[in-house]
């Protein structure tokens, strides 16, 4: 939801938005899910570390347009259709396979040999070195999304965490009041730990719809900490 308010502002303001990667999989890799955890978490979580394998292959291979392109498909594909059935207990998530994968390349006109990466963990140095920056950026205490303003020296912070889409006028609005505490050295946090499930077809929420609020105690849905 996020990502797709960056991208609204992005076309009205003219920005250059680089999309990194941060792994809740490896960030959480010394992590007991199950104890830890809701029982879907870890499986998605995999798949979403596979997904960035070929994220960082399309950047190396294809480039950084390559990338914002494969990101705003795999987050359509992901959320805005209708729910994916949850992987069963020990079984994979769907979205972390090729043929999940495969009709994205293909509308991407993107080779689909590039699915062999997710099998492929060389590339998870290069995730973990994403991952690693969002971290040395905005402190260890943080999950996604991290934005970065003003880079490389303006500040970044996780967050702004929302859970329905603006409106193109909201959107630039939002992006002006979130720019203002970005832009002041001393802003470190505004926090609020509930959160309405956003209104997302892939969640299950239609868009006038309000989701059911939740919880997140630490900025997740960890059981315990």
């Amino acid at each position: 939801m996020t990502s797709t308010w960056v991208r609204e502002v992005a076309r009205q303001r003219d920005y250059r938005v680089a999309w990194r990667p941060v792994s809740l999989r490896l960030l959480n890799a010394a992590v007991d899910y199950d104890a830890q955890f809701p029982p879907e978490y870890e499986a998605g979580h995999t798949a979403g570390l596979r997904l960035l394998r070929v994220v960082e292959r399309v950047r190396a291979e294809h480039g950084e347009d390559a990338v914002a392109r494969l990101h705003e498909a795999l987050g359509a594909r992901v959320f805005e259709s209708a729910p994916l059935p949850s992987p069963a207990p020990g079984e994979p998530d769907v979205r972390g396979t090729a043929g999940f994968l495969a009709p994205v390349l293909e509308e991407l006109g993107l080779p689909a040999a590039l699915a062999g990466a997710l099998e492929d963990d060389r590339w998870d140095e290069v995730v973990r070195a994403g991952t690693e920056e969002a971290l040395s950026l905005a402190g260890r205490d943080v999950g996604t999304p991290v934005l970065h303003v003003d880079p490389p020296s303006g500040l970044a912070f996780f967050g702004p965490v929302i859970s329905r889409r603006p409106t193109p006028e909201e959107a630039v609005e939002l992006w002006d009041h979130v720019l203002g505490l970005a832009r002041f050295p001393g802003f470190a946090e505004l926090k609020r730990s509930l959160r309405e499930l956003p209104r997302l077809p892939g969640l299950g929420v239609a868009e006038d719809e309000t989701g059911p609020v939740e919880d997140w105690h630490g900025g997740s849905r960890r059981q315990h900490r």
